[in-house]
């Protein structure tokens, strides 16, 4: 036969790239045969083509290049998608279990290695560091199951963050200990540059994204800027004398509330990152691993064993002693312990800086027996973290659809109308549905323009077309189903009315009039007609900066306003944009209303920061306008003539609006309402509202006079 061994380790970067690409495509079908999470796949795909394998790839620059990004790209995430309203509701949570998750493998870690290893204490205290920190490797099953919210999920990236600070900052005290730096000077630089590199992210990238969101709305340039804010990050981190993944899970923390979870810009991060960064890091982890050292001498098997034991005793103590005192689930525990117990890419960066530490007596800090005992360390704990946290992912999701769901709407109705009539309203109303729209339904969007039956509507027809598509590819980009129509009308009101009825939908979310002449309505031509037509829900929208970039929503509430069969409806949609976007709720109304506000959010949506101000009377409703910023959204709760909660105040609400609201984002909501079917005609029901009654037009030409 040939020899061709020659051939190998494959050095062509495009056969390199598509071993890679293999690997990522068929590791997971391989694993899932055998019930082994696709991750352990990955780790142990990169182990059988490395040089400790079949020697098919060399472990070069382009795996350290893209694995950094990928352990870079996995804390980002953690980041990213933690509940940040959770973590200060529940601080002391956080801190305790994230000193237990460091302090007891530390503990052991330390007399392990002066006890059982016979370690000096400079190289136990090292082994210690590497033992009590962990990295995240089994947080893409979390997003695979869709945990990233649960409670035990956000202990553990928390923790994570708590311990790997601290053994950084232990790391960096032995270093400089062993180059005699560790003087006051050196602790008062170092806590110097971290609180100025923490108070300057936290103060001036959130300016500056809010900033870049407000004037740039292509996807690709928003990618960009958020890859940029990542590597920024993490480099002024490493330049603080930390690892660059501190600062990677801090800009996740920034731009949590700029990036919901359900957004197009969420969905592209969260795809690029699982697709090809996450998986090279996982593969390059593999190569490190070399499974013949367990062959090699009773003496690396026990150091093996020792360390791996070890670092599992600790990290599972620390999680189930957490899980018992906050009075958690038993599954809550195996998911906090499978998170914390894996060791991959930190305990590498550690153990790299000890090989390169000399001691006095010319020998280095750790050996060839504690580097073999880490990377099996990785390898075991990897395995474990990947078989726990698959495992309780499972059960955690089975055991919530066998319970009841307090929380569950009355009926399933739910699916949204979207009738697009301007290619600038497209993107904000699409993204708006998609906060809105209730996730564990998984209905789709019904897009929907209408043009004038006339001899432009040709021209009309193809330029709607064309805002179908831009609505379209917002929703596939968010990973939600959009239905668009085009149609024909003599009049636009109907065809929406049509439509409505069509595709059997539950509410409206629509843009407002935009005007186009001096003589133009606030309402436009349709509108008014479109409220009367139709007794559900219509939310009109008007939105002067990206949805991800409003500070608060300011929520006017009308009297009476509890009496209609909407009520909950539209306090629902309220509290889940609010809870995506992550930002403040005020409502301003009567107390007797603001109270059963509070209820059904207390009950249903207790993440939400919500508070409540006094309105007595609709006339207070201008006084709004000195607390409305032009980052804030402005919701107002309206009524149909004839309902319950209807006022005279409101005939003046386009005056109202005009003079004192024009420079912030706008929400008008006209409940729900019980009535007659739309196509029902009595004599008691009026078949056309006029924006303006005769009264008001008689008093202003009485004033006028």
């Amino acid at each position: 036969m040939p020899d061709i061994s020659s051939y190998f380790p494959i050095t062509d970067p495009t056969l390199i790239f598509l071993v890679v690409l293999s690997i990522i495509l068929f590791a997971p079908f391989i694993m899932s045969r055998f019930r082994i999470p696709h991750i352990i796949g990955m780790v142990l795909a990169g182990t059988l083509v490395g040089q400790y394998g079949l020697n098919i790839l060399e472990r070069d620059s382009s795996f350290e290049l893209f694995g950094k990004v990928g352990l870079l790209y996995i804390m980002f995430l953690a980041g990213l998608e933690m509940n940040l309203k959770d973590i200060m509701q529940k601080k002391t949570r956080f801190v305790v279990f994230g000193l237990l998750t460091f302090i007891l493998p530390f503990v052991l870690g330390y007399f392990t290695g002066i006890s059982l290893l016979g370690y000096s204490p400079m190289a136990s205290l090292l082994l210690s560091c590497i033992l009590a920190s962990n990295t995240l490797i089994a947080y893409p099953i979390v997003l695979k199951y869709g945990l990233q919210k649960h409670p035990a999920v956000a202990l553990s990236v928390g923790s994570s963050m708590i311990a790997l600070s601290l053994s950084l900052l232990l790391l960096a005290a032995i270093v400089g200990v062993n180059e005699g730096e560790a003087g006051i000077t050196f602790w008062i630089a170092f806590a110097a540059k971290v609180a100025v590199f923490c108070i300057g992210l936290t103060f001036i990238i959130p300016r500056i994204t809010r900033w870049f969101f407000r004037r740039c709305a292509d996807s690709v340039m928003l990618y960009i800027y958020v890859l940029l804010v990542l590597f920024f990050s993490a480099a002024m981190s490493e330049f603080c004398g930390l690892e660059g993944i501190f600062g990677a899970f801090l800009a996740g923390l920034t731009l949590n509330r700029f990036i919901p979870g359900v957004s197009p810009l969420m969905n592209r991060i969260e795809f690029i990152g699982n697709a090809l960064f996450i998986p090279y890091f996982l593969i390059g982890v593999g190569m490190l691993i070399d499974i013949g050292v367990l062959f090699h001498s009773l003496g690396t098997l026990w150091v093996v064993f020792c360390i791996v034991a070890v670092g599992t005793l600790g990290k599972a103590a620390a999680a189930y002693v957490s899980c018992l005192g906050f009075k958690l689930p038993l599954l809550s525990g195996h998911m906090m312990f499978g998170l914390t117990e894996a060791h991959a890419a930190g305990s590498i960066a550690m153990t790299m800086v000890g090989m390169n530490l000399k001691m006095p007596d010319g020998t280095y800090l750790v050996d060839s027996g504690m580097l073999n005992g880490v990377v099996m360390m990785i390898l075991f704990t990897c395995i474990i973290s990947s078989v726990m946290v698959e495992g309780s992912a499972r059960s955690i999701l089975l055991k919530e659809k066998m319970q009841p769901d307090g929380n569950k709407e009355q009926g399933d109705d739910e699916k949204i109308l979207l009738p697009l009539q301007h290619e600038e309203d497209a993107q904000g109303l699409v993204s708006m549905a998609i906060i809105m729209r209730n996730k564990k339904l998984n209905r789709g969007l019904v897009g929907l323009n209408v043009v004038y039956d006339d001899i432009y509507s040709s021209r009309n027809r193809n330029a709607g077309r064309k805002i179908l598509e831009m609505a379209e590819a917002t929703a596939i980009a968010a990973d939600v189903r959009m239905q668009t129509q085009s149609r024909l009308a003599i009049n636009i009101a109907n065809g929406i009315k049509h439509a409505f009825k069509e595709n059997d939908a539950s509410e409206i979310i629509m843009g407002l009039h935009r005007l186009t002449s001096p003589g133009d309505t606030f309402w436009g031509a349709y509108t008014q007609g479109l409220i009367s037509e139709i007794n559900n829900q219509i939310m009109i929208c008007r939105l002067t900066a990206p949805i991800s970039t409003l500070r608060r929503i300011h929520v006017a509430v009308p009297s009476r306003v509890e009496f209609e069969p909407g009520f909950y409806r539209w306090t629902e949609r309220l509290a889940r944009l609010t809870d995506a976007l992550g930002c403040r709720i005020i409502f301003h109304g009567r107390e007797n209303t603001t109270t059963l506000i509070a209820e059904y959010l207390r009950n249903r949506y207790p993440e939400v920061r919500a508070e409540y101000m006094l309105m007595q009377h609709w006339k207070e409703f201008t006084g709004l306008s000195r607390t409305v910023a032009d980052d804030h959204l402005l919701v107002v709760i309206t009524a149909r003539p004839g309902t319950v909660s209807y006022k005279p105040a409101f005939e003046h609400l386009p005056e109202e609006l005009t003079d004192n609201f024009s420079g912030c984002s706008l929400m008008i909501v006209y409940p729900d309402q019980n009535g007659q079917p739309q196509d029902a005609m009595t004599f008691t029901a009026p078949q056309r509202q006029e924006q303006e009654s005769a009264y008001s037009t008689i008093m202003k030409l009485f004033q006028k006079k």
